[in-house]
C-alpha cells in the first residue's frame, strides 16, 4: 500500500470552472498536493496515457475528449491514498456515485466524469511518472 495517488481534473470540469472547488474538496479530505500542473494533452499523449483501453470501442472518443481542453494533473499524498481517493471521487457513473463525492457533484456522465483517479498503487506510480519528473515532485 502506498501513500500516493494520481489524479487528473478532466476537460469537462476545467471548462466549467470546477477546478478550484474540486481541489478544495481534495484538500479538505486530508490529501496534500505533491506535484501539480495545468496542461493540455495532445491526442497522441491522451492515446498513450489511456493505451490500456486501446481495444475498447470508446477509445477514440476518450482520446478526443481528454485532448479537447486543459486538464490539471496532480500527485496526492495521504495514508491509504488510492483507496481513499477512489472513495472521494465516487463511482464512474455519477448517477451511481454516493452523495457528496466529486463525481456526484461535478460530473455530467460516464464519459464526462470530472476526474481521473488511479485504481492501484502500481498505476498511481506509472500515471504520476507520465506527467512528472522527479524534480517536479515534493
Amino acid at each position: 500500500m502506498s501513500n500516493r495517488t494520481f489524479t487528473m481534473i478532466k476537460p469537462d470540469a476545467t471548462s466549467k470552472a470546477y477546478t478550484g472547488a474540486i481541489l478544495n474538496q481534495i484538500l479538505e479530505a486530508g490529501f496534500t498536493i505533491k506535484a501539480m500542473k495545468w496542461t493540455r494533452l495532445t491526442p497522441e499523449q491522451a492515446g498513450q496515457f489511456y493505451d490500456i483501453h486501446r481495444e475498447r470501442p470508446f477509445f477514440g472518443e476518450l482520446v478526443d475528449f481528454m485532448s479537447s481542453g486543459p486538464i490539471v494533473a496532480a500527485i496526492l499524498e495521504k495514508e491509504n491514498a488510492v483507496a481513499d481517493f477512489r472513495t472521494l471521487i465516487g463511482a464512474t457513473n455519477p448517477a451511481q456515485a454516493a452523495e457528496g463525492t466529486i463525481r456526484k457533484k461535478y460530473a455530467a456522465s460516464v464519459g464526462e466524469n470530472a476526474v481521473h483517479g488511479s485504481d492501484s498503487d502500481e498505476n498511481a506510480q506509472i500515471e504520476g511518472s507520465f506527467f512528472f519528473s522527479g524534480l517536479e515532485r515534493f
